[in-house]
């Protein structure tokens, strides 16, 4: 993920995060800066950058006493819409009501299953802007987790039988 800022100091800023490894890289005005450790940085004439945070807390950077926002935090909304698919499976998979008219995979197949899912909709949701799109996400990802957890019940049902 790559964030570029505008600051009326230090000018443009551009941070980048990688969400696997959490491998962070960071240039101000186009000029690189020297990693240090994990979280900080050194500038060309010698000032100390620290970042803190990351990709769903949001990343801040400290300079010379001044903290810079890079990256928004993770909106109450975005949270709800990545943990729908997982809440969905495990209500679903344990009901037998439910699971008599379209038999899903529950419990711990599930549930790795949809929190995997889970997961990656909140990151596409997180890096989309607009909300209908993030909207979107959120229903190809319920579906996604819907349909491949009844493929695994049907099977599982059809291997029973």
């Amino acid at each position: 993920m790559k964030q570029e800022v505008k600051h009326e100091k230090y000018g443009n800023i551009v941070y980048e995060e990688s969400f696997w490894t959490g491998k962070k890289s960071l240039s101000i005005n186009d000029a690189p800066l020297t990693k240090v450790s994990k979280k900080e940085f050194d500038t060309e004439d010698g000032k100390r950058v620290t970042v803190t945070g990351g990709f769903f807390q949001g990343a801040c950077l400290s300079i010379e006493g001044e903290t810079v926002r890079v990256t928004p935090k993770i909106k109450w909304y975005e949270i709800i819409l990545g943990i729908i698919p997982f809440i969905l499976i495990m209500v679903w998979g344990n009901s037998v009501a439910l699971c008599k008219i379209i038999p899903v995979v529950g419990g711990a197949i599930g549930g790795f299953v949809s929190a995997l899912i889970s997961a990656t909709g909140l990151i596409f949701i997180k890096q989309s802007k607009p909300v209908w799109m993030k909207i979107l996400i959120a229903v190809c990802a319920v579906a996604a987790a819907f349909g491949i957890c009844c493929g695994i019940g049907f099977a599982l049902v059809a291997a029973m039988s």
